[in-house]
């Protein structure tokens, strides 16, 4: 019995520990992503987008589309892929074994006609069913393939691919106009780089118009408000920060901008495992470490991608299941990397910071959650100390989020209307009290069906655009 007992104040005191390094690592990269958002914001002008242009210094880009069940939302997707202002690019959509009307609603939006096109097979992929162009967009190809999932439909599409950047788009996902023009600079300043990660913003609620965003509008539901809050924190101070201690580890599947050849070199994506975007990345990093290379693989905070984000618990609880599972299957393909001094920074701080507390964190904090009333029922806990930390753990988290809303509202101006801020500022203290803590349960669960799911990507619900979204509502 005082071996229980031992053990289990241990594990209280390593939960308190555990929680103090992590708030620590989170300010650590907090200050870095202020730094590093707050000059990019500056620094931007819209002159050095444009001398782009006049200049003709830009690299031609190949925007791969892999889609499977999209027919509610794909039509818009591919509108906006057309409508970048980017002077030399294609959109290749691989249509992915689909089982609705995706591919008919393709060749209905767009006439497609098939074509014969000869290529070079340079990566494995289901077979190929038929290639279409459009009669509207000769720069638009449409591949139809059988179902492999979204690794294997990026692969066909590299396949396909003619230019030396290629860029990944979810097919439920609009682009900035500018995006292509942002993200593809990096590539011209620096030699050395090999991928650039954008930032994802929530689609919900926004005004489109001919498949471009004019208006960001907070959309109507709880959840989907939660996760703008969510994602200008994971973006602002997580992905930013890392990305200023070149260790960045993810890029979102959603938008990302590579060099081809190098992606060629490494094989491609992966297609066991539903991590696909993170493993690429890190394989990326992997490689270069190895070859003893000058690289670089940032984030830059404004190309903007907009995706839509699920607006109900099961396809969010879904999804983030899914995520954590991906996170996993990296971090064992990569296991040789972890702790290992041959990698630098990548080794010592980026891998067991995410196998520390990005993977086992759900675990600590679930068991952190069902082991307190036993520790107050044996006595173990001094509810004074206890219910400080929490207020001090807690509060922590509402200023990460604020310091993230406060960067998407003021100082990037995505969301102009005061209310909305406001709205903004409101749900990041609402975070804590319930919402982290159902994620973090299935993040628990995830942690256990790794290797019983493996590759499984399960069903995602999509709303599409709601009328008013489509066609830009008027404000009263």
């Amino acid at each position: 019995m005082e071996a229980l007992l031992w053990l289990l104040f241990a594990y209280q005191v390593f939960v308190l520990y555990y929680f103090a390094v992590l708030n620590f690592l989170y300010a650590f990269f907090a200050l870095y992503g202020l730094g590093s958002v707050a000059r990019y914001a500056r620094e931007l002008s819209e002159l050095s987008l444009k001398d782009l242009l006049e200049r003709e210094a830009y690299l031609p880009v190949s925007i791969l589309v892999p889609t499977y069940n999209e027919e509610k939302t794909i039509a818009h997707s591919v509108r906006s892929f057309l409508s970048l202002h980017y002077p030399e690019f294609e959109v290749i959509v691989v249509a992915d074994g689909p089982k609705d009307r995706t591919l008919e609603v393709l060749k209905e939006a767009f006439r497609l006609v098939p074509v014969e096109v000869v290529y070079r097979r340079v990566l494995p992929s289901k077979p190929v069913r038929g290639i279409y162009r459009s009669t509207l967009y000769p720069n638009l190809v449409v591949v139809d393939k059988e179902n492999g999932g979204k690794a294997d439909a990026l692969n066909a599409g590299l396949n396909l691919a003619r230019y030396p950047l290629f860029c990944s788009v979810d097919a439920d996902s609009l682009l900035d106009a500018q995006a292509l023009l942002r993200a593809s600079r990096l590539f011209l300043e620096d030699e050395g780089v090999l991928a650039v990660g954008g930032t994802i913003r929530p689609l919900n609620g926004a005004e489109v118009r001919g498949g471009v965003v004019e208006a960001m509008r907070l959309p109507r539901g709880f959840l989907e408000k939660m996760q703008i809050v969510e994602y200008a924190r994971a973006f602002f101070l997580g992905r930013a920060g890392w990305s200023a201690l070149n260790a960045l580890l993810i890029i979102s599947g959603a938008f990302g901008v590579f060099r081809r050849e190098e992606v060629l070199r490494i094989g491609g994506y992966r297609t066991d495992t539903v991590g696909e975007d993170m493993e690429l990345v890190v394989r990326l990093h992997r490689r270069a470490r190895e070859e003893g290379r000058e690289y670089r693989i940032p984030y830059t905070p404004d190309p903007i991608c907009y995706t839509e984000v699920p607006a109900d618990w099961k396809t969010l609880r879904r999804q983030r299941n899914r995520w954590h599972r991906g996170l996993w299957e990296v971090l064992w393909f990569h296991r040789g990397m972890l702790f290992n001094p041959r990698y630098g920074r990548l080794g010592l701080l980026a891998m067991p910071y995410f196998f520390l507390f990005e993977g086992l964190g759900p675990v600590v904090e679930v068991l952190g959650y069902l082991l307190f009333p036993v520790f107050l029922l044996l006595g173990l806990t001094n509810l004074d100390f206890a219910a400080l930390f929490l207020l001090l753990a807690l509060g922590y988290g509402v200023l990460l989020s604020q310091l993230a809303v406060g960067m998407e509202t003021l100082l990037l101006k995505r969301y102009p209307r005061l209310r909305d801020r406001l709205w903004l500022l409101f749900l990041s203290l609402l975070e804590t009290l319930g919402y982290r803590q159902v994620l973090a349960f299935e993040r628990f669960l995830a942690t256990f069906q790794v290797w019983r799911k493996r590759g499984v990507w399960g069903e995602m619900q999509r709303k599409g655009l709601e009328p008013a979204q489509a066609e830009g509502r008027k404000e009263p």
